[in-house]
């Protein structure tokens, strides 16, 4: 149902109001609904809510949906959106979440719901193959509602609110509930007040459904999106020396909120110290001490890292007259040692060994190298961004000499694919400039089910990690609030490729310095979460009843469904599935 208001009707909200307070809810429920429909004719303020995997343009008319009924597992985030028009300008003052509460007294603490304000960016020009764009304001940065590590408010150019809300455009609001790993299972119920001028009090009615299973701390897919804090180092010392920007002062309160924000959307978090690069010691050879090793373990833990990037000996590797086969053991040597003390068995060490090999020198040095590190038995493993089946026959293949195998997702080739798990091998996959239009692609004005989707299509193949090239590729623009074509970069030949590069936008504009998260961010982290509910099935031997769910929806990576609300429904199916074969045990 729309929400609809005019100053006629103060006195029925008013008495709507205090029911849903002193939560009468179902005389709440019956009032309101009679004052909506009798006034939906002289309306000129609309409030509704969308799902979170619809993104939401400024053009877009209001909505029918009202009420929000929401499922989630213990430790899980779940999301909702409101949206808000008007046929006249008006202030939207504030947003008052209440605590969601169960039928037996059991609470979920308001400090559990995070709120963001939309920031819309202006795309005229469609990313390269979109043949669907439209040119509008497409909404993509998330204005944080107060400072994410010291909850204090914000003072910015940007702000989430008070916002100026014009005529006859839709802006929205993003909600964020995480699930406490305590909650008791059950229906838990709450509103939420949008406060705007002239007396414009809408309450909005929330069921959440807390199921009995739980999320775990450290999710089941790897990824590796890069270190926001290591290219921010760099942006800032660009923007330092064009006299556009002075440079943040304290980096590691920026590396904790980083860190923070990529563990909460379940994404490996990346330290700034190298803790894992060894130095040489007194007797010729390498070691990390255990200070370093202490300090990567406590990373870990704090934020449930699953995959780090291991450090390469690059004078061994870059310098041709220096490739020496005995440095690199015991440069292994040194890392295996320190894993071996850390005692993280669950955490993927690993070699980015090359990036897009595109020729036969390249596939000569991977097979040459990549073979030394095999012969080495150390812990640490060769990933290599290429596809399972060879690209050039004349220039052999690979195997032998890789792990990891990390195709793009057009390249993912399943026979061979499946032939490199069966020598116990990985896969995992990436996207980048992708020049075939039907895989999922990531910029700004494709659906937010493309973020999504991968995982599951992940899941099928047995796919275990995926990896983006950069979160935080800012420096193309001056300002990446309003700027969408970030990637200027000649591989891209000219082409537009909105968003590339970019899942989180530089947190100063809106008055601290860090990062603050997208829409594509959100999106990736629910499918990272759904990841999680198709392997906990697996663990509990109902990966082929899992599967006959997942395939009618994400086939491959060019045949998926692209309705948000079949993955929606798919997700309450899996999750009762979990349900009912726990309790069977």
């Amino acid at each position: 149902m729309t929400l609809v208001y005019t100053n006629g009707i103060n006195i029925f909200r008013r008495t709507n109001r205090y029911f849903r307070r002193t939560r009468i809810n179902r005389i709440g429920f019956i009032v309101f609904g009679i004052v909506s429909l009798s006034t939906l004719a002289m309306a000129d303020y609309h409030v509704w809510t969308e799902t979170s995997t619809v993104r939401v343009v400024r053009d877009s008319l209001p909505g029918a949906a009202y009420s929000v009924h929401l499922s989630a597992a213990r430790n899980e985030w779940i999301s909702f959106q409101i949206l808000v028009r008007s046929e006249v300008p008006l202030v939207i003052q504030r947003i008052e979440p209440l605590e969601f509460e169960a039928k037996g007294g059991e609470l979920i603490p308001t400090s559990n719901v995070h709120l963001f304000r939309q920031h819309q960016i202006h795309l005229t020009v469609g990313t390269e193959r979109n043949g669907s764009f439209r040119a509008g304001w497409y909404p993509d940065p998330l204005i944080p509602f107060c400072n994410p590590l010291t909850e204090a408010a914000l003072d910015g150019r940007l702000r989430a609110l008070p916002f100026d809300l014009p005529a006859n455009e839709t802006h929205g609001f993003w909600i964020d509930i995480h699930v406490p790993v305590e909650a008791k299972p059950g229906l838990y119920r709450n509103t939420f007040r949008i406060c705007a001028e002239g007396d414009h009090d809408t309450d909005i009615p929330v069921e959440l459904t807390v199921w009995d299973f739980q999320l775990p701390d450290t999710p089941t897919m790897q990824t590796a999106f890069g270190s926001p804090v290591q290219v921010m180092q760099a942006y800032y010392i660009q923007r330092a020396k064009e006299g556009k920007e002075v440079a943040p002062s304290d980096w590691p309160a920026i590396e904790k909120q980083c860190s923070k924000l990529m563990s909460e959307h379940r994404i490996n978090a990346v330290p700034l110290t190298d803790y894992l690069s060894p130095r040489i010691d007194h007797a010729g050879g390498y070691n990390i001490s255990a200070e370093r090793i202490e300090a990567l373990r406590q990373f870990i833990d704090q934020y449930h890292v699953n995959a780090l990037q291991a450090p390469n000996p690059g004078d061994v590797f870059k310098n041709p007259e220096r490739r020496d086969r005995d440095k690199l053991r015991l440069w292994l040597k040194a890392i295996d040692v320190a894993v071996e003390r850390l005692d993280r068995p669950n955490v993927l060490f690993y070699f980015y060994l090359v990036d897009e090999p595109n020729n036969w020198e390249t596939y000569d040095f991977i097979s040459k190298w990549g073979k030394a590190i095999h012969e080495a038995k150390s812990v640490v493993k060769v990933m290599v961004t290429e596809s399972t089946k060879p690209r050039n026959v004349t220039w052999g293949n690979l195997y032998g000499a890789v792990n990891i195998w990390c195709p793009l997702f057009p390249e993912f080739d399943p026979l061979s694919a499946a032939s490199r798990l069966e020598h116990g091998e990985a896969l995992w996959v990436y996207t980048a400039l992708c020049q075939e239009d039907r895989t999922p692609w990531w910029h700004i004005d494709y659906p937010l089910l493309n973020y999504r989707v991968p995982a599951w299509i992940a899941w099928r193949y047995r796919i275990s990690g995926l990896l983006y090239w950069d979160m935080a590729h800012w420096k193309e623009v001056d300002d990446p609030w309003g700027e969408a074509w970030t990637y200027h970069h000649p591989q891209a030949r000219g082409k537009v490729y909105n968003g590339e590069g970019t899942l989180v936008y530089p947190a100063r504009p809106v008055g601290y310095d860090g990062i603050v998260p997208s829409l594509r961010l959100k999106a990736l982290r629910d499918g990272i979460q759904d990841y999680d509910y198709l392997t906990i099935l697996e663990r509990l031997g109902l990966a082929e009843e899992a599967r006959e769910i997942v395939l009618p929806l994400a086939n491959s990576w060019f045949k998926w469904n692209e309705d948000p609300v079949a993955y929606e429904k798919a997700r309450v199916k899996l999750a009762e599935m979990i349900i009912s074969a726990k309790a069977k045990k």
